[in-house]
């Protein structure tokens, strides 16, 4: 029995498949349970920005703000977006599960940490949560 070049490989791609699945393979990462959590727990704090205000009565927790900098001159410039969801971070970090933006602004003139940063100020609240 004779084989092509193409049959050839097609059974020996199937067999070192079926070889590797058959292994006693240990998936190891580096993430850790509680880094995951932390990184998420963003996505629990609704973003209340402009128009947009929430409905039903709520609570202020407190005042929160958010920061993103850069360091230097060669480092990827601040965005908003990073400085609202650190203020999000901040408002999860005191149980709220909303964040009213009251004022997001740039900050272009270096100082002794930061090349420029961007900030994000709003009130950390707690609204009657709809299951």
């Amino acid at each position: 029995m004779t084989f092509s070049v193409k049959q050839a490989w097609v059974i020996s791609s199937i067999a070192l498949l079926l070889s590797a699945c058959a292994s006693d393979y240990v998936f190891k990462s580096n993430l850790d349970g509680k880094a995951i959590n932390e990184y998420f727990k963003v996505s629990d704090v609704v973003l209340y920005d402009g128009d947009v205000q929430p409905k039903g009565n709520f609570e202020v927790l407190g005042l929160v703000e958010g920061e993103a900098c850069q360091e230097t001159k060669k480092d990827a410039p601040p965005h908003l977006s990073d400085a609202r969801s650190n203020a999000r971070r901040a408002a999860a970090d005191i149980g709220a599960n909303g964040f009213m933006v009251k004022s997001c602004f740039m900050i272009n003139e270096p100082d002794n940490s930061c090349y420029s940063r961007a900030l994000c100020v709003g009130q950390a609240i707690k609204t009657a949560e709809n299951k």
